[in-house]
């Protein structure tokens, strides 16, 4: 079984063309697909747009809806655990953005990557063949940024985009981090979450590789929710309990 997770915070004006492509996109795939939305306290007409379009497309979904606007790590964490459930070790996670700027054509090539043994395929934008469409330098420089900066502090094999969460995980993969994290899977509340998930991941540890994507920022619907000061503290938060963890490995093993 596949499961297509879509965290969502106000994503009318993306939504329906995003599940129009996953429709295409399930058509030409042998297996069970199903979409797990997430609202996250959506004040708009994400859900019914939703709810609508699935049934024109004949896709199956599930909503699963947060009351108030919680942030995406609680999106995430809500969408894991209900995919975990679901899947119960078995089968195929792909998260990806609500916001129609991940192509879902590329799942085919994320799950051929599973298929060869990888835990976690990441689409990515600095593999070979991927690029951004659309991204102002600024925010380019800040993304390519964090990703330079994660792989210097605290490294993942395989992985060069640290912060795009349009990633494919094996479902046993995603039973073993809970078994092994519990409800301390995902502590980030913001867009910090997608590192902290990857680098969590491969302390399993997990094998993750990549395959090129590229990211159309400009199909993105509706401006950006990122606070960038806020995603910046967040980050050395996280690079700074991350190598605490590694010294305290390393000192064990002394």
């Amino acid at each position: 079984m596949l499961i297509v997770m879509l965290p969502a915070y106000n994503e009318a004006e993306a939504i329906v063309p995003l599940l129009e492509r996953l429709a295409e996109t399930f058509r030409s795939m042998s297996e069970p697909a199903k979409v797990l939305l997430v609202d996250d306290g959506s004040d708009d007409d994400t859900i019914e747009l939703s709810t609508s379009a699935a049934r024109d497309l004949g896709l199956e979904i599930e909503v699963v809806a947060h009351g108030t606007n919680m942030g995406l790590g609680e999106a995430l964490k809500t969408g894991f655990r209900r995919a975990n459930e679901l899947l119960a070790g078995e089968g195929v996670l792909v998260g990806m953005d609500a916001d129609n700027t991940h192509d879902p054509s590329v799942i085919p090539s994320m799950l051929e990557k599973l298929a060869r043994g990888n835990d976690v395929v990441i689409a990515s934008r600095y593999a070979p063949g991927g690029r951004e469409v659309g991204l102002s330098p600024f925010r380019s420089f800040l993304s390519k940024g964090a990703s330079l900066t994660m792989r210097l502090f605290l490294p993942v094999s395989g992985a060069r985009d640290y912060s795009c969460g349009y990633r494919a995980y094996s479902g046993s993969a995603v039973a073993r981090a809970f078994e092994t994290y519990g409800d301390g899977f995902i502590t980030e509340s913001g867009f910090v979450s997608s590192a902290e998930i990857l680098v969590k991941m491969s302390r399993l540890p997990a094998t993750v590789a990549e395959v090129p994507l590229v990211l159309r920022y400009d199909r993105k619907g509706g401006a950006s929710k990122m606070n960038i000061c806020r995603t910046i503290t967040r980050y050395l938060s996280l690079i700074r309990a991350g190598r605490r963890v590694r010294r305290t490995k390393a000192g064990g093993r002394a």
